[in-house]
């Protein structure tokens, strides 16, 4: 088999600052360069692989032949699909228009042949990755049609050697519920594989997203849900004999799973048992680029280490407690959720995008509320000085000292998330604001009360986050002025090392 990445880049959008290899020193990266991007990520900082996003966004389709032309010379010394991968995240058709997904198959089966033109002997992408999966007829299905279409290739262009017809693929669970039912998900899809290829996968990657979940459910309802996933591909993997390799989908903030370059050490320890996790923009280019380097070395040379198994009696009293703090999550989102829609508008764009289709896509509403993506979600909140790990905080109240010790068994660091995180509340914010809604107040009273029980006090203490307190202020102020906000997100997003 061959090895996993351990590391792999995306093209989430939460850079605040310009990428450094960019001589304008814009944010905004252009579908045009990110094949350039992807070089980079590969040759300087070391990243094993690359994801190429087709869903919710324009994409470069050429993306192979570019590679191969540009710099052929380089991946005759690392082979694509070999020694470096590109993997691309094909649009959910049950939620997008399906040509996108035609588009993507088809450069599958045309960079083989391409690759086998320039005398490399193995396919350059054999995996994609299926967003928002809900059930395996969904993951038979990409599979199926994907066989179908290399079929249909190779009866209309027979001058071409036939192509490989079978495409592995990646499933992405996104929501809390999703994961918890993974298990269940991928043992109908082993049972319906043998049944529609005569054989089971020899491997199987799953994505566990960290990121998308946190915005529908809130902080601690997702980690414990990604921790419920991990022990449940640990037992299937006892069962079944397959092998299981999680990728786990993180940004930088704690909010969107709090990996980046300072962190990197104690979210390996947070995560025992991910093989792969997401090294998205904001870790890339807000950082100094040789701690970056020196960040992604680690990561890649770490020990694999076991996922923590839950027990059956543990994982019930989890999902007791996900529920819990879900529902005071929601509560607090329904309520002041509507006020946040002028920074949702000017927030800055650093990718190009066409509408989101996905698990929070722009056209999507969660109890009538317009939702905006995550990374915009949580750069908002962070603008305004109140991180949305503060949503749903009391939660912690609501626990009995059984489940706050099952909490910190399961979910080490959520202290020092919510410190980090409390870093950038601004207190005098969360009163103005509790002056004309008293929904704001609740949050407050709630973050209170935390302080008091986790006998931690959130308030900015260093230069750069009273500085970032400051900036906060003046957006509370500027809410009629888009271009002023959305000045203010970019600017306290440099100091936060992140835009969301």
């Amino acid at each position: 088999m061959l090895k996993i990445p351990k590391t792999m880049a995306t093209q989430h959008p939460d850079n605040a600052r310009a990428p450094y290899w960019k001589k304008d020193g814009v944010g905004f990266v252009s579908s045009s360069e990110e094949t350039a991007e992807c070089v980079d990520a590969f040759r300087v900082l070391g990243i094993e692989e690359f994801m190429w996003d087709w869903e919710g966004k324009f994409t470069d389709e050429a993306v192979i032949d570019r590679l191969f032309h540009h710099y052929l010379d380089y991946f005759k010394k690392n082979p694509l699909g070999l020694k470096k991968r590109l993997t691309f995240r094909i649009p959910n058709i049950w939620q997008e228009h399906g040509y996108s997904l035609i588009r993507a198959l088809m450069v599958v089966l045309t960079s083989e042949d391409f690759a086998r033109d320039l005398k490399f002997h193995h396919p350059p992408l054999f995996e994609v990755i299926l967003p928002m999966t809900e059930n395996a007829k969904q993951l038979i299905f990409i599979q199926k049609s994907f066989r179908e279409l290399a079929r249909l290739k190779a009866k209309m262009f027979n001058k071409f050697e036939k192509n490989t017809e079978y495409v592995h693929i990646i499933p992405l669970f996104e929501g809390v519920d999703t994961q918890i039912r993974a298990k269940k998900i991928l043992t109908d899809y082993l049972k319906l594989h043998k049944k529609t290829f005569g054989f089971l996968p020899s491997y199987m990657r799953v994505f566990i997203a960290g990121s998308d979940p946190a915005m529908v459910s809130g902080l601690v309802s997702t980690v414990l849900a990604n921790k419920i996933a991990l022990s449940d591909l640990r037992e299937l993997e006892k069962e079944t004999g397959i092998r299981f390799f999680p990728i786990l989908g993180v940004g930088s903030l704690p909010f969107r799973g709090g990996l980046n370059p300072v962190s990197i050490k104690e979210f390996d320890l947070e995560y025992p048992g991910v093989t792969t996790s997401t090294i998205q923009s904001a870790f890339r280019y807000d950082y100094p680029k040789n701690q970056v380097k020196k960040a992604i070395e680690f990561y890649n040379k770490r020990p694999y280490r076991k996922s923590q198994m839950i027990s059956k009696a543990d994982r019930k009293k989890l999902i007791g407690i996900i529920s819990i703090f879900e529902k005071e999550y929601r509560d607090v989102f329904n309520k002041i959720v509507p006020e946040m829609q002028f920074a949702f508008s000017s927030f800055p764009r650093r990718r190009e995008r066409h509408l989101h289709i996905g698990l929070l896509a722009y056209s999507r509403k969660v109890n009538k509320i317009k939702l905006p993506r995550a990374i915009t979600f949580t750069g908002s909140f962070y603008s305004l000085g109140i991180p949305p790990e503060f949503l749903g905080i009391g939660g912690f109240a609501k626990l009995i000292p059984s489940e706050f010790e099952l909490l910190n068994k399961y979910y080490r660091n959520y202290k020092k998330s919510l410190e980090q995180a409390g870093k950038f509340l601004n207190w005098h914010n969360v009163k103005k604001l509790s002056q004309k809604n008293k929904n704001w107040r609740e949050v407050g009273g709630h973050i209170k009360e935390a302080e008091s029980l986790l006998k931690i006090h959130f308030k900015a203490r260093t230069k750069e986050e009273l500085l970032h307190a400051k900036l906060t202020g003046e957006l509370l102020y500027s809410k009629n002025n888009p271009d002023k906000v959305k000045k203010l997100i970019e600017q306290s997003g440099i100091l936060r090392k992140s835009l969301g």
